[in-house]
């Protein structure tokens, strides 16, 4: 069931992508700009394009919602470091009496450094 709202949710937002694009600007955007918008003009009215945008953004929202809560579901009552084995008790080492000593991190194989250029 996931899935299905997932695919309806990623059309959602290429088709609500592709409305917002097909529409004519009008300016005005943040009170900027828009010739012939005095205190007299009031708001024209909605375009099927516009009505269109306002549909698919509220079907966007209620797919996101949905996903939010299957995704609260499906959420585990154990941490992630539970599920890969690392010990949240590990002794930390006490800090070095010299501040100017650093210390590498714990455990670990990794490089400390990158590799050079040689």
């Amino acid at each position: 069931m996931q899935n299905v709202v997932l695919i309806i949710h990623l059309l959602l937002a290429l088709t609500l992508i592709g409305v917002v694009l097909l529409q004519r600007s009008e300016g005005g955007g943040l009170g900027i700009g828009g010739g012939g918008m005095g205190p007299q003009a009031s708001r024209p009215p909605l375009t099927g394009l516009a009505k269109a945008t306002w549909g698919l953004a509220v079907a966007f929202i209620i797919t996101s919602l949905t996903l939010t809560v299957f995704a609260a579901q499906q959420s585990a009552d154990t941490s992630v470091l539970d599920r890969i084995g690392v010990q949240r008790d590990a002794p930390v080492p006490a800090p070095s009496a010299d501040p100017d000593v650093v210390l590498p991190p714990i455990g670990g194989d990794a490089p400390l450094l990158p590799p050079r250029e040689d």
